[in-house]
């Protein structure tokens, strides 16, 4: 390494204890993790009337569990209607419990040359689902569920990772409230 690059590196007289400080963290947590769920019963779920829909939290970061990467819930969606319409950084994944109906996904298309240039496809892309089938929706694309049965209810179980928050995207944005949402 030349001398110079050495002469920069040496500069400074400001010190920390951050390596210190994350181990003394990290104890703290484990300390603190051991007293936290494994087994989240039924009773113990929340229920939640919310922007997108009436929902029952299955695991969520607020529940204090030992699952420090996803948040899960089920999605109750009334016999033709339908789920609020929303983005947000993290993907998502959800498997169809009971009904049949279809998402409608807005894909994201990104640019960042000289500026974030955030822009949604004007037509949507269509994706028919029912019982026991498995649908994935991309990073940031606008979505939102339809329950196509005029007599049935649809229960989809979605799971999304928390850990894009804490990288410091928690960006989600509700883009239009389920119709049952009242204020």
């Amino acid at each position: 390494m030349p001398y110079e690059e050495v002469e920069k590196i040496i500069q400074g007289n400001i010190y920390a204890d951050y390596f210190k400080e994350s181990l003394e963290e990290s104890k703290k947590f484990r300390e603190k993790y051991r007293k936290l769920k494994t087994v989240v019963k039924s009773h113990e779920m929340p229920w939640e009337d919310s922007p997108h829909g009436k929902i029952k939290h299955v695991v969520n970061e607020k529940m204090r569990t030992k699952e420090c990467a996803l948040d899960i819930y089920i999605l109750f969606i009334p016999s033709g209607s339908k789920s609020g319409k929303h983005r947000h950084m993290a993907e998502e994944v959800f498997y169809v419990l009971e009904g049949r109906g279809y998402d409608l996904h807005w894909d994201l298309k990104f640019d960042c040359k000289d500026a974030y240039i955030w822009e949604w496809e004007s037509e949507p892309k269509r994706f028919e689902w029912e019982e026991g089938d498995f649908v994935y929706i991309p990073p940031y694309t606008t979505h939102q569920h339809f329950n196509s049965d005029p007599e049935k209810p649809a229960r989809i179980i979605l799971a999304t990772s928390r850990l894009i928050k804490k990288l410091g995207f928690n960006w989600i944005e509700q883009i239009e409230n389920a119709p049952e949402y009242e204020k």
